[in-house]
């Protein structure tokens, strides 16, 4: 039996916007995919293959680690292999590499598991969820599905501000918001352009929040979806990831807990668990994350449902990392980190290691940094741990 190949892909939620086998992803994101192709070893599991850029930067960077800790015990190739292929996401672009490359369609999804997956990846689907929502106790969070510049108006004039999203794009990226006052021109030649091309709009009230976090699942693609973990993170103002807290859940969801009842938070996954399985139906195999805010009105509630990825996500490797190789009584942060020039990430991989040397206790990481990604001359996106 071949062994399952793992890809970082980060491009993916772009390409199923665009959902044609000929997307080509903008070169920044082909370079975070390349300097971060290793991120898999981390989750995959052991005896699996990991596809990596350049074959020759994985020597040096399992010297850093060797005799530190437990290092993936994963193989990596920089070729395209006919085998079986667990990438970070699924799209027609993806499918058509793969193809390119001789990867036999046995391996491959067909048309119409990928239609079903980007119709559930669609943030028109999350609203569906959310509203499933409607009547629960400590519970807040309102989407509208606009079809029309008219509608985009009318919600957008019923709240005074708010931010309309694409029904897919990137993390970050298809988000536009609308201030109080006059509807900008760009905005509404925005909205134009994404009910084009996407058919429709979503439109949601700015809430005033205190944390984003999510809950991790796993579906079989039989119908059982189980919970994977929580997932606390931090975002910009513009919605771009930033890192994860490395932590367990029991300390997780007590951070959650300060805000709002443990039996709210108990209810919301509680009713996600029930209906998960129905809205997947049977079409998905594999991690899937719901992300959710906690949100300050006259009292904190939670936003259950403000979007879903139906794929892997920087959520579930921070909690596989953490339950995997992180001593269970410490906590450290999970952080992807962009440098705008060559030597850059080296200098701080250097000072880093220096200031906050590894230590183990019981076989896991006790404290320190660790570079979860090889560092280059040339590296310009990195991840790493910080332990503590």
């Amino acid at each position: 039996m071949e062994k399952a190949i793992y890809y970082f892909n980060p491009e993916n939620d772009m390409a199923l916007a665009n959902f044609t086998p000929y997307y080509k992803a903008p070169a920044e994101i082909v370079r975070m995919a390349d300097d971060l192709a290793a991120l898999p070893a981390w989750y995959a599991p052991e005896g699996s293959v990991v596809k990596v850029r350049r074959e020759a930067d994985i020597p040096c960077w399992e010297k850093l680690c060797e005799g530190e800790m437990p290092f993936p015990q994963v193989g990596w190739t920089a070729h395209w292999l006919s085998s079986a292929y667990v990438p970070w996401g699924w799209s027609p672009a993806l499918v058509h590499t793969l193809l390119q490359a001789g990867v036999g369609s046995g391996f491959l999804p067909s048309a119409g598991a990928l239609e079903a997956w980007r119709r559930l990846s669609g943030r028109v689907c999350a609203s569906e969820v959310l509203r499933s929502f409607a009547g629960m106790k400590g519970i807040c969070g309102e989407s509208r599905v606009c079809l029309t510049l008219e509608e985009v108006r009318k919600a957008w004039g019923g709240w005074g501000r708010c931010v309309l999203k694409a029904p897919w794009s990137g993390s970050g990226r298809g988000l536009v918001f609308l201030p109080c006052g006059a509807l900008p021109a760009s905005a509404e030649g925005w909205a134009a352009r994404i009910l084009r091309t996407q058919g429709a709009l979503m439109a949601e009230p700015i809430y005033n929040k205190v944390c984003d976090f999510a809950m991790e699942f796993r579906a079989d693609g039989e119908g059982k979806v189980s919970f994977a973990g929580y997932s606390l993170f931090e975002t910009d103002a513009f919605g771009n990831y930033k890192g994860n807290l490395l932590a367990s859940d029991a300390a997780i969801g007590q951070r959650l807990s300060a805000y709002v009842p443990p039996e709210t938070l108990h209810g919301v996954r509680r009713h996600l668990l029930r209906v998960l399985p129905d809205w997947l139906g049977g079409h998905y195999a594999g991690y899937l994350g719901v992300d959710m805010m906690i949100c300050r009105e006259e009292a904190c509630r939670v936003h259950p449902c403000v979007e879903i990825n139906l794929r892997m996500n920087m959520g579930v490797l921070a909690r596989l990392f953490f339950d995997r190789y992180v001593h269970p009584a410490s906590q450290g942060r999970f952080c992807i980190a962009h440098y705008a020039g060559g030597g850059e990430a080296l200098r701080f991989h250097e000072s880093m290691s220096g200031a906050h040397p590894l230590r183990l206790a019981e076989g896991r990481l006790a404290s320190g940094y660790l570079s979860l990604t090889p560092v280059c001359g040339d590296t310009r996106y990195q991840a790493y741990a910080v332990i503590r």
